[in-house]
């Protein structure tokens, strides 16, 4: 008789990504031949800069390709430390560094590291996919705060003060937003910060787009408010969306001495699972960081008009109303006229997954559906693609929807 296959019980309420599963369906449906425009996946079209593939490329005849540290090379804990200093105005050694297998590797780390069973984590939503599967693996509990496109999608202090509890632990603050592309004003960081001293919360600030912001808006550091704020937050970075670096697989976390623990805690996981980062990536990501920073800006400006083509494409579809991103690159629109109404064949598109499933079966366009992000009704599409993209994958969109009855 064969055993049969248990499977661990923390993985019941876990649901796979559904932005990679989009992305992979989209990816082969093309490997079959198939002419498909894909919104899905956040990650730049661009090559990662010469630069930081000429350090790398460099570095194979220098003894690159060992083990390194756990938490990484000396030399770009510094400069992550150095970085991290400026940005957000507080005291960081580079001690107090950990450089993981991306940012995502160390919001896991950072998760399974601060939570016990029954711990809370306020998610605001819309929120990154990842964040409440990972807070429940870790054992903790996402509270969910929905928010408001009167808002902006940026969730308020009077909402955060409501929703602790004795449990609270944390706050997840991405800014700007996966998948909204919202920024936080001054002002309301000033005033969730209030809430976070007033409550004794620790702030997770997820902070990858925060050089990819437009139309005037400012990136705000929670802990640059003040020194107390920043021996609250929890800095996540890295290098995949600034610097084209997607596939290098590098981010990092940075705090205070005041947290310290979290950081040789988090250090202990990944010297039980991954050990450090790949070596090669490393060197890459330290000249990325030390070198010219003009890729940046070159690839934010082209990025801001993608952004404002594909808002205007968006508006201009009867029945479809869009936000104006200010950060990241993504666009969010509201689709949810179009829940429950029928497709050519008859079948009826109940959920904005069947929506987006309809979309890229019929209309050969992928684009995420916001259930996914806890925003039933919206969809989520990247504009970190070409401009003859985002001008033919909207028409598609605009094409398919029109045929709904």
């Amino acid at each position: 008789m064969s055993q049969s296959v248990k499977i661990a019980s923390r993985l019941d309420p876990i649901k796979p990504s559904i932005t990679l599963a989009v992305t992979a369906k989209a990816a082969r449906l093309k490997a079959d031949g198939v002419d498909v425009v894909s919104f899905g996946a956040g990650e730049p079209d661009f090559d990662t800069p010469d630069h930081i593939k000429d350090a790398a490329r460099d570095s194979l005849g220098k003894g690159v390709g060992k083990y390194t540290e756990v938490a990484g090379i000396a030399a770009l804990r510094k400069a992550i430390a150095t970085e991290m200093a400026r940005v957000h105005n507080a005291k960081i050694d580079p001690a107090d560094v950990l450089v993981s297998c991306g940012a995502k590797h160390s919001l896991f780390n950072l998760m399974m590291a601060l939570l016990d069973p029954g711990d809370e984590v306020i998610v605001p939503a819309p929120y990154w996919v990842s964040y409440p599967d990972m807070i429940m693996l870790a054992g903790g509990k996402p509270v969910i705060i929905p928010t408001l496109p009167a808002d902006d999608f940026a969730v308020t202090a009077q909402q955060v003060a409501a929703a602790c509890t004795a449990k609270t632990r944390a706050i997840v603050l991405n800014n700007p937003s996966n998948p909204t592309g919202a920024v936080y004003t001054r002002a309301q960081i000033e005033a969730l910060a209030e809430v976070v001293v007033q409550k004794n919360l620790l702030v997770i600030s997820d902070d990858i787009y925060r050089q990819l912001v437009y139309a005037g808006a400012e990136y705000v550091s929670i802990a640059a408010i003040s020194p107390a704020l920043a021996d609250r937050t929890i800095l996540i970075d890295g290098a995949s969306k600034t610097y084209a670096m997607t596939g290098w697989r590098i981010g990092y976390t940075a705090v205070t001495a005041a947290l310290s623990p979290i950081v040789k805690a988090m250090s202990k996981i990944q010297g039980q699972s991954t050990s450090n980062p790949a070596h090669i990536a490393q060197i890459a990501t330290l000249a990325a960081l030390t070198g010219p920073q003009d890729c940046v800006e070159v690839m934010r400006r082209a990025f801001d008009e993608r952004r404002i083509e594909m808002v205007k494409l968006l508006r201009a579809i009867p029945g479809v109303s869009c936000r104006e991103p200010k950060g990241a690159f993504y666009a969010f629109p509201d689709l949810s006229s179009f829940i429950g109404k029928s497709s050519p064949d008859g079948k009826k598109l109940s959920t904005d997954v069947e929506l987006c499933d309809w979309l890229l079966d019929a209309g050969k366009v992928a684009v995420v559906p916001g259930s996914g992000f806890g925003a039933p009704g919206y969809v989520r599409l990247s504009y970190a693609c070409s401009m003859a993209n985002i001008k033919d994958g909207v028409a598609r969109i605009a094409k398919s929807l029109a045929t709904l009855s």
